[in-house]
């Protein structure tokens, strides 16, 4: 853009531009201040240097402290122990619970320091890695940390770019610059960046660059990747800048030996670090369940030390009344001394809060994680990669996970492409079954030995020249591609934006028609050994409208031939139609004339250099051109699949998880991923962005009569019956739209639903007219709840707009089984995750590997990072680290399970055997005069919970199974009851505490009264050792009955838990320990005198007994009753002739087999020749850093250019595959041509005509009633389609018969209808 034009522009948005940073004055830039808090202010810009981790050496401990102490049983604990420090009511040593207080604290701090240790050590590697930093007038190395804004970089091949940089001046073409964003959205493909002319010819030498003190004007630092708006003030100028000069954070240099940059974003300001999101704390259901079960027993306690202090007042009035000369020396009244026993009695029953439930629970969080890192089954072998447990407090988390979020690119595919198959001419070539026993590509030494499709009769076909639709099949691959080629090693090496088109071309070259180099205006290619030379006439480049691409080249016949490659969807709208005797494949190019061209070329010039409106010319210019198009051929690319996805997607949709997938690529990519990957199906609902505002606007219209909440969610039963399977695909704009108040205001612009594909006529016109309001009036209906349910008219004026969105879209996405968002930005990402996390309470995992799936990865409830190639900044901020995308279903079906199993089984026995053990002190409260006074020894009640009953709680949380890992795997539907919640809930903890109180009562009453009168259990210290014993063996046997997995482990911790009771009791009622404090060891030989008499025996089996038979005996009951869980299974769809009545669909026979990119490419850079070097050498080299070699010397025409090329998965019949197709075309012009012609709309299905029975149709024209298709004919049904055509114009005898090409005369036999017939596969 000019100067003077960017100058109006500029006006209007200066006024958000103020953020200045001008090179080469870190003086000026320091001035710059922004205000914290009141008067305190700090510099506006942000050093380099980064800290991901959550403390620092002074924060770690107030801060940890904090977020531990946000646990209510900590804030509990911590009550009691001050409470234990004042001796009017302290019942209980303070030590007996302050010791193991700060025991747990350190286990949890010291587990939160080793994590934070990690990112330190990660952080201290990223800002000490080491760059060249202009200092004075050279480039020195320096350290990232040592970057600030305005400081001038130089980056070599495969450097990693420090900060967002302005791109200066490069080595390369017009200086351009080759970047891969691997490791920001885990895309291996090349794009480029390009500095503004301005300094690409006034820098030329570091000199000069040393000398630069431009300044950038831009917008403040923001999380839009994406999208950059500023500019250049220099020598009195103003340059625009856009993100196309702009390096980005985590970018790598490619193919580019030097390049200069400014930075204008240092650190946290960064763009990708703007996107990593804070480090949240991360707690599962259970540990929020534990917070309010811990308020819950608190109340219960209070409650019951209330009445207990009741007892006591009235106990004491009583007395006073009676026997007043006893309270003479107690001056304190009856109300002071029934408030101070209130919390004595508190103090007393704290023990109903076990403290070391917590700190082995820790040890059970620690133990299920090494488990992970040992399991063998999630090694990947290939590459010697473990799974690890970055976190040790969320296994349980991994039991109950309900929705999935993943990345697309690097995490459910390969992102490597393969030539899988092709069709020439209506045959289908797809890969031999034996494999050749030597080299078939021998004969050609352009072959690139690491293609593996070979199909030898392809081939002979190809070298015997016996059917020429073959080799022009290959040759329009060679030509039509914006790859480049170079020279490494004496290898031939393409380099392509897109890893699909060099996947087409490579395939070309192995079979003879080799791409060798290219120049502005023309295309060598190696032809079955022949050099040929064809000269570029245009290049008419692709975008997500277009969805194809074409190249006008004359061969040296001098032939004037239109290749075309494109989505099926587009090609065919394009082609010929022809009349019923018109069918054949032998057909000859024709020669152009050279007038016609030329009337053309005008035009295509005139529209080139248009001010205004100029894509919208060009698109007319190109529509003239192709058109009458000849279908050739079609092609299969495989971009394959990680190993066991589709798999894993499968069994973990029978465990009921859903899977989203938010990825920042293009819309029709993901949606072919998806097919392939069996995340959707042919018979889903497929819901585009068109069809969610019909089905909102059609609830809204349905609920506007009124009528109660249960007979509209009946009605909308009715539109969405409960078989129907949907999924819902959508793009990040829209996602914007749909959230944001101001973005679908009238005013504000319309919901562009077709940003992202091609409506059909239909769906635009009946659009067009509605759709400014129609998201704001569906959105103002009352949606709520999975099932669309209906809200309170009341609550709904209170609820704020923004809820009535966020919960429009999240209640909508519920209802389906599968969720693709595409385009999305990082932000948006983890903006899905949290609105499913708050609207719908599950438990959500994201999993990613790219740095552009960081922020996402923070937001879930669990992150998994996956180690892969593109960099180790999402495992650096996840919880878990798997290898390998499959590995998750181990993951979660094993691990997960088993974890939650054993947590849930390990809290539910730790409650009740601490109520079976300690209630007894309620009741011997109403036997001891609600004194408070202890029933146990005080080693019993400091021992119970930590050694006698220790081993074998926490057998069942490190080892407990209910079934086998192979089980597990094969039965996911076991995977539910952890989602909901059914192994650990209220319920269960309320079944949990009733059945510890009838133990606990069993145990002080059938005691009691054996021994009330007299006998060997009439004494206090008798009596309470008969009850512990009574306790501890009574909760051993319920142990037993619930342990399902039995080892030799399970058997040594009961015997050494009862063999620690027997030691320690021996121990603590000696009698050298009874000398040494008779105070602190009271009971002198107690368990020796119980033990000698046989009554004390029987009174403790008789307890057991009774305890343990009722309960075993109702459950085996319970399981005889209990119907087996049914198998959660992927429902069967029903045959409906119209399951939605008021959806209207245009529902494609086919998908588009094509994916683009939803930029332009850039051809233009090739036909204008700034992509490729110059011969006699340029500026470059004064700009090469003399000090840094090159790996390798690029000379001419070497250079690497940006495409995207989009690809079209399918879904696959009979095996699982992820074989996606590309269209191509090829035409040939006429020797004449009208001096104006009328653009022609592409042909409709009414215009064609129905080929003959004895010929396979057109893909995608309307075929008769008559025709039946065989077999082997049924191509359509192939899994990989990607036509191919060509075609060419009516010569001027032709037009001349004035017949209209929609409408031929039936007879017509002239000689130009009958030739340029190409076979439709």
């Amino acid at each position: 853009m000019d100067p003077e034009v960017y100058q109006d522009m500029e006006e209007d948005t200066a006024t958000g531009f103020t953020w200045e940073v001008k090179a080469n004055s870190r003086a000026f830039n320091q001035r710059f201040k922004e205000k914290v808090f009141l008067c305190w202010t700090r510099h506006k810009y942000k050093t380099n240097v980064i800290h991901t981790a959550k403390y620092n050496f002074f924060s770690f401990l107030p801060l940890n402290l904090f977020e531990q102490f946000q646990r209510m049983s900590n804030l509990y604990f911590l009550l009691i122990i001050i409470l234990q420090g004042i001796p009017e009511i302290s019942t209980l040593p303070w030590f007996t619970l302050f010791a193991p207080l700060v025991c747990l604290i350190s286990l949890r701090a010291a587990r939160d320091l080793v994590d934070d240790i990690g990112r330190h050590r990660s952080d201290r590697i990223v800002n000490r890695r080491p760059c060249k930093i202009l200092v004075g007038k050279s480039f020195l190395w320096r350290r990232w940390m040592n970057l600030c804004v305005g400081d001038l970089v130089c980056l070599h091949k495969d450097n990693t770019v420090p900060a967002d940089l302005l791109l200066l001046v490069s080595t390369e073409p017009s200086s351009l610059c080759y970047v891969e964003t691997a490791d920001i959205d885990g895309e291996t493909n090349l794009k480029f960046r390009q500095a503004p002319m301005v300094t690409h010819h006034a820098l030329t030498s570091v000199r000069n660059i040393a000398n630069f003190q431009g300044k950038v004007v831009c917008e403040e630092p923001n999380s839009r990747m994406h999208h950059f708006v500023g500019c250049l003030e220099w020598k009195g100028h103003k340059y625009p800048l856009d993100s196309g000069n702009i390096l980005l954070r985590g970018c790598k240099i490619r193919n580019t030996d030097t390049c200069y940059g400014m930075v204008v974003y240092a650190g946290f300001d960064t763009k990708i670090m703007r996107n990593c999101g804070d480090v949240r704390l991360k707690r599962t259901k259970i540990d929020v369940l534990m917070n309010r079960l811990v308020v819950l027993i608190f109340l219960l306690l209070v409650l019951v030390s209330l009445l207990l202090t009741v007892g006591f007042w009235d106990k004491v009035r009583e007395v006073k009344a009676k026997h007043h000369y006893l309270w003479a020396s107690h001056p304190r009244s009856a109300e002071a001394e029934s408030f101070l026993l209130f919390w004595g009695f508190l103090i007393l029953l704290s023990v109903m809060v076990p403290m070391a439930m917590f700190i082995m629970a820790e040890f059970v969080h620690l133990g299920n994680s090494v488990f992970i890192g040992w399991d063998a089954e999630l090694l990947d072998a290939e590459r010697g990669l473990w799974a690890r447990a970055r976190s040790t407090s969320l296994s349980n988390g991994l039991g109950q996970v309900q929705h999935v979020f993943s990345d697309k690119t690097g995490t459910l595919t390969r992102n490597v492409m393969t030539f899988n198959k092709c069709c020439v001419a209506g045959r289908v070539y797809g890969p031999d079954e034996e494999a050749a026993s030597e080299n078939p590509y021998a004969w050609n030494k352009f072959a690139d030995g690491k293609l593996r499709f070979f199909n030898r009769e392809l081939l002979t076909a190809v070298r015997t020249g016996q059917d020429p639709s073959v080799q022009e099949f290959w040759r329009l691959l060679a030509l039509c591609h914006t790859v480049m080629a170079q020279e490494k090693d004496d290898q031939l090496v393409y380099q392509a934006a897109s890893p699909d088109e060099e996947a087409l071309v490579t395939a070309a070259r192995n079979f003879g028609f080799v791409f060798l180099a290219r120049t502005q205006d023309s295309i060598t290619l190696v032809e079955l050994g022949e050099q040929r030379v064809y000269q570029v006439l245009a290049m008419m480049d692709f975008n997500s409208v277009r969805k194809r691409m074409s190249v006008l080249v004359r061969d040296p016949e001098g032939t004037i031939v239109l290749y075309t490659k494109g989505a099926d969807t587009v090609i065919f709208e394009r082609l010929r139609r022809k009349g019923v005797t018109e069918w054949n494949t032998e057909e000859a190019l024709a020669k152009v004339d050279k007038s016609d061209f030329e009337s053309w070329h005008q035009r295509h010039q005139e529209a080139s250099i248009m001010l205004h409106n100029r894509a919208q010319a060009l698109q007319q210019v190109y529509e003239e051109m192709e058109r009458d198009l000849q279908l050739l051929g079609a092609t299969a690319i495989e971009d394959r699949l990680q190993d066991g996805v589709p798999e894993t997607i499968q069994c973990l949709k029978e465990g009921n998880i859903k899977v989203w997938v938010l990825t920042g690529d293009k819309q029709e990519t993901a949606v072919n991923i998806g097919f392939a990957c069996q995340l959707l199906s042919e018979d889903m609902l497929i819901l585009e962005e068109k069809d969610i505002l019909q089905i909102l606007e059609a609830y809204w219209e349905s609920n506007g009569d009124g009528g109660g909440g249960e007979e509209k969610r009946s009605r909308l039963k009715n539109r969405l019956p409960a078989h129907l399977k949907m999924a819902m695909v959508l793009n990040g704009d829209f996602l914007d739209q749909l959230l944001h108040r101001d973005a679908g205001l009238p005013g504000c612009g319309p919901l562009d639903s077709s940003s992202w594909q091609e409506p059909g006529p239909l769906e635009e016109d009946a659009l067009g007219r509605r759709k400014v309001s129609l998201l704001w009036r569906a959105l103002d209906m009352p949606l709520r709840g999975a099932g669309l349910g209906g809200r309170d008219p009341e609550a709904e004026e209170r609820a704020s707009l923004e809820r009535r969105q966020e919960l429009a879209f999240v209640d909508l996405a519920a209802r389906c089984q599968a969720v693709l968002c595409c385009r999305v930005t990082p932000q948006q990402k983890a903006l899905v995750v949290a609105l499913v996390k708050k609207h719908l309470n599950v438990v959500t995992l994201a999993i990613g590997d790219g740095a552009n799936d960081i922020h996402m990865i923070k937001t879930a409830d669990i992150g998994v990072g996956l180690a892969g190639a593109e960099g180790m900044q999402a495992v650096q901020s996840s919880d878990y680290v798997l290898a390998q995308f499959r590995f998750l279903r181990r993951l979660l079906l094993v691990h997960g399970r088993w974890s939650y199993l054993r947590v849930c089984k390990f809290l539910r026995y730790f409650f009740y055997k601490t109520v079976a053990s300690m209630l007894v002190q309620v009741w011997f409260a109403f036997y001891s005069g609600f004194s408070a006074q202890p029933l146990y020894e005080g080693w019993f009640l400091a021992l119970f919970n930590l050694l006698y009953s220790t081993l074998p709680v926490l057998y069942i949380g490190l080892f407990e199974q209910d079934v086998s890992a192979e089980e597990s795997m094969r039965r996911p539907e076991l995977y539910v009851a952890g989602q909901r919640d059914e192994l650990f809930n209220l319920r269960v903890f309320l079944r949990a505490l009733a059945h510890g109180a009838a133990t606990s009562m069993v145990n002080f009453f059938f005691t009691l009264g054996a021994g009330w009168d007299s006998g060997p259990l009439h004494s206090y210290q008798a009596f309470a050792e008969a009850v512990a014993m009574s306790c501890l063996l009574s909760v051993t046997v319920e142990v037993v009955l619930i342990i399902r997995y039995w080892t030799v482990l399970a058997l040594l911790a009961l015997g050494l838990s009862l063999g620690a009771y027997v030691t320690v009791t021996w121990a603590t009622q000696s009698y050298w320990l009874f000398r040494l404090s008779p105070k602190t060891f009271p009971f002198l030989y107690v368990d020796f005198n119980v033990l000698r008499e046989p009554c004390t025996f029987l009174v403790v089996l008789l307890n057991v007994a009774v305890n343990t038979l009722p309960v075993l005996a109702l459950r085996l009951v319970h399981k005889a009753l209990r119907k087996p869980r049914r198998k959660v299974e992927v429902p069967v769809p029903i045959p409906i002739e119209e399951p939605v009545p008021y959806l209207r669909r245009d529902t494609r026979a086919r998908r588009s087999s094509y994916a683009f990119s939803h930029r332009e490419g850039y051809a233009d850079l090739i036909t204008q020749g700034t992509i490729l070097r110059r011969s006699g050498g340029m500026e470059s080299d004064i700009l090469r850093d003399p000090g840094v070699q090159s790996d390798v010397d690029l000379g001419p025409e070497q250079r690497e250019p940006r495409q995207w090329l989009g690809r079209r998965w399918l879904r696959p019949r009979g095996r699982v595959s992820s074989d996606h197709t590309q269209s191509s075309v090829s035409s040939s012009m006429t020797k004449e041509r009208p001096k104006s012609p009328a653009p022609r709309s592409p042909a409709t299905p009414e215009d064609a005509q129905p080929p003959p029975p004895s010929e396979p149709p057109i893909p995608g024209s309307p075929q008769p009633p008559e025709y039946q298709q065989s077999s082997h004919e049924r191509l359509l049904q192939w899994d990989f389609l990607w036509p191919l055509v060509w075609w060419r114009r009516p010569t001027k005898e032709e037009r001349g018969l004035a017949l209209p090409k929609a409408q031929p005369q039936e007879g017509a036999d002239t000689p130009g209808q009958d030739e340029g017939g190409g076979h439709p596969p």
